[in-house]
């Protein structure tokens, strides 16, 4: 298995609810003590930081569900349950995280240290406390916490950089990396050494510069060939590119035709030849490199692009290729950063409920019906009474009645049955 991941899928549950404690104040020489019922604990936020340490996702090919602590129930003497303790997901600077279901967006986490919540955990549910009323004075029921739900997200790394190396294989865009920034990687005379975007860092007029050496980008890119369609997301934060052509056309190719065929796969991967270029021609110690310079040169005029002859054996042209570099980057806006997508439709109430009749029962669904059941001590008269009266304020009655139940008909609201009644 490869070290560097830059997508996996995992889930993520936020903390349960607490529930409320149904109880009433005991002590010696009070006969009847009032209801004294604690709140639940709130549960446990699921929460995202951008750890400036970590630099792929393979922690989360061994792990990949995540659960935080639920809130703790509520006892008497008014005692509210423990808050659920958050659980915190480390992920590498540029992680983006998308709802697996939707593919919204629901964090960018490209700022270092940065740290967001990402799920709300449940609240806690109401101790009997809060439902006594001067007509209700021992109230024998509480409310149960929120329950969360298991979310499935998609995290995709995007290298935040400010310049990328693209190129096809083997044109020297390693070796340029280690020429001018102290990053050392692999360096082979063969196609695909670099499995992995690599960065760098050099200085110029008193500013670092972040260099990545993007791999695998051939023509079919876009549609997956090599290694492209795995690491061209990694191109998209990137606010200038230097695009390496091995301009001495040492693996029989003609790097105006390699120019060309690379832009291409750049514009069919979301239009990223939209991002300035540098054309870089490497490789100029080698024969026929001077006659193919000539016409780059000629190129690279008739599109408005500065291109620069260099070689990373012998260090000619670097100087003059970082000088233009930091003067383009500084007119040019900070990197891509991807906005958080609102909700496509407005949360659903959560006492919304419909009936559903097989012939035989008639069944209300819905998330507050569940909750409602959890609420109710249906030993006791008085929690029934707020039961029905509850189920005629939120309009289960009427429902009931419209969708054809008479009087005796079986109603199932969760795993309870019962008669209706007008």
């Amino acid at each position: 298995m490869s070290n560097f991941v830059d997508h996996v899928q995992i889930t993520a549950k936020a903390g349960n609810g607490g529930n409320g404690s149904a109880s009433f104040h005991r002590e010696k020489f009070v006969l009847n003590g009032g209801p004294d019922g604690g709140d639940g604990g709130n549960g446990g936020d699921i929460l995202l930081y951008a750890d400036v340490n970590m630099h792929t996702l393979l922690d989360f090919r061994f792990r990949s569900k995540y659960t935080a602590k639920n809130g703790e129930d509520g006892a008497a003497n008014r005692c509210t349950g423990k808050r659920g303790e958050d659980l915190i997901i480390k992920v590498p600077v540029g992680t983006v995280v998308r709802d697996a279901e939707t593919d919204r967006i629901l964090a960018d986490m490209d700022q270092p240290g940065e740290t967001r919540i990402l799920l709300k955990g449940g609240k806690g549910g109401w101790g009997n406390q809060h439902f006594a009323t001067p007509t209700r004075q021992a109230p024998n029921f509480a409310k149960p916490g929120v329950k969360t739900e298991i979310r499935t997200l998609k995290l995709e790394l995007k290298t935040i950089a400010d310049v990328g190396l693209v190129g096809y294989p083997n044109v020297g865009k390693s070796s340029i990396l280690r020429a001018v920034t102290s990053a050392k990687p692999k360096v082979g005379n063969y196609h695909f050494t670099t499995l992995t975007p690599n960065l760098g860092i050099v200085r110029r007029f008193g500013k670092d510069i972040v260099l990545a050496d993007i791999p695998g980008l051939i023509e079919g890119a876009a549609d997956g060939a090599g290694l492209g369609h795995d690491f061209l997301r990694h191109v998209e934060r990137t606010r200038l590119l230097l695009h390496v052509v091995d301009i001495s056309g040492s693996e029989g190719r003609d790097p105006v035709d390699d120019l060309d065929n690379i832009n291409s796969e750049l514009d069919r991967y979301g239009n990223l030849s939209e991002i300035p270029q540098i054309i870089v021609c490497n490789k100029m110690d080698l024969p026929g490199a001077e006659e193919n310079w000539n016409r780059m040169k000629m190129l690279a005029e008739s599109m408005d692009c500065p291109a620069f002859p260099v070689s990373a054996v012998t260090g000619a042209g670097f100087d003059e290729l970082l000088d233009e570099t930091a003067r383009i980057l500084e007119t040019l806006p900070p990197p891509l950063h991807y906005q958080e997508e609102e909700e496509p439709e407005p949360a659903k109430d959560p006492d919304e409920f419909r009936i559903i009749f097989d012939g035989a029962v008639y069944e209300v669904a819905g998330p507050g019906m569940e909750r409602l059941i959890g609420s109710v001590n249906f030993d006791d008269p008085e929690s029934l009474n707020w039961f029905h009266k509850t189920l005629r304020r939120l309009g289960v009655i009427d429902s009931l009645r419209e969708a054809g139940a008479k009087e005796g008909s079986t109603v199932r609201i969760a795993d309870m049955e019962f008669d209706f009644v007008e």
